[in-house]
C-alpha cells in the first residue's frame, strides 16, 4: 500500500486555508475580501483568548539577560511595537515560569518567585548582593523582573536565566503558517467556525462551540510534558 512519506500538513496549511475550512464548516461557500479579513481578525482574537486557558508549552521558551550592577528591575515586551529599538530586548513576553542566577562559570543557582505582598515586606530593598528571589509585575504592554538582593558584584558574566510564556504569533498575511503546533490545528479550526458562526450563522453557535470545546480540551490534555510528577508529604512532630 502506497503512502505519502510526509508529515508536513500543517506546514502547508496557510491562513487562508484555515479561513476557507471554518466557513465551510458553517456552510458559507462565496464570501468577499471584507469576510476573509473579518475571520483574521476573529483568528486573531481567538489566539489571544487561548493565553486564558492556562499555559501552552509550545510558548515556553529559553533566555539570559546581563545583569547590572545596582539594577534591579529587568522590562521584556508583551508587544512587538513596544519598547526600544534596543537588539537585546526580549518581546512577546506574558509572565516569566522560573529564574536562576548565572555567574560567568555557567552555574546556576535557582531563585524563588515571590508575590508582591512578599516583596512588600522587605525592609531594604536596594540591599546589594547575590539575587536569591524575584518579583513578576504583569502590565499592558511590559512585564518587569524585579530581583531580591540587587545585583551587586563586580564580576562579569553574570547573567539572569529564565523561561518564559511566549505570546501566540499574530495570524498576519493570509500566506503566513499559524503560529502553532499540527496538535492545535483541529480546535484553531473549530474555535474559528465557532466565532463566524457567532456572526454569520447564529443558528449554529451552540454546535459550534461544543465541537469547539471538545478539540480544544484534547488538545490541551495532549500538550504538555510527559515525565512523572512526585509529590511527598513534609512531616510534622509538633511538641517533640
Amino acid at each position: 500500500m502506497a503512502t505519502s512519506g510526509t508529515t508536513t500538513f500543517e506546514s502547508s496549511f496557510y491562513i487562508d486555508d484555515i479561513i476557507t475550512e471554518a466557513y465551510e464548516r458553517i456552510g458559507r461557500f462565496d464570501y468577499s475580501g471584507n469576510d476573509i479579513k473579518t475571520a483574521r481578525r476573529s483568528l486573531n482574537i481567538m489566539f489571544q483568548e487561548w493565553a486564558n486557558r492556562g499555559l501552552h508549552y509550545w510558548q515556553v521558551k529559553n533566555n539570559s539577560i546581563t545583569l547590572v550592577d545596582g539594577q534591579s528591575v529587568y522590562t521584556m515586551y508583551r508587544s512587538t511595537a513596544d519598547g526600544t529599538s534596543d537588539a537585546t530586548a526580549v518581546y512577546g513576553v506574558d509572565d516569566i515560569l522560573e529564574a536562576s542566577y548565572r555567574n560567568a562559570s555557567s552555574v546556576d543557582t535557582p531563585l524563588t518567585k515571590i508575590n508582591r505582598s512578599s516583596y512588600q515586606a522587605f525592609s531594604n530593598k536596594t540591599s546589594t548582593g547575590v539575587p536569591s528571589q524575584y518579583f513578576v509585575q504583569r502590565f499592558i504592554d511590559r512585564i518587569t523582573v524585579t530581583l531580591y538582593l540587587t545585583p551587586g558584584t563586580t564580576e562579569a558574566g553574570n547573567f539572569l536565566n529564565y523561561y518564559y510564556v511566549s505570546r501566540i504569533q499574530d495570524a498576519g498575511a493570509y500566506s503566513n503558517e499559524a503560529d502553532v503546533p499540527y496538535r492545535f490545528v483541529p480546535c484553531m479550526v473549530a474555535g474559528l467556525a465557532y466565532y463566524l458562526s457567532i456572526k454569520f450563522n447564529p443558528q449554529l453557535v451552540q454546535q459550534m462551540k461544543l465541537l469547539y470545546e471538545d478539540e480544544l480540551n484534547r488538545a490541551l490534555t495532549e500538550d504538555g510534558s510527559s515525565s512523572s510528577s512526585y509529590i511527598t508529604p513534609k512531616n510534622y512532630y509538633p511538641n517533640v
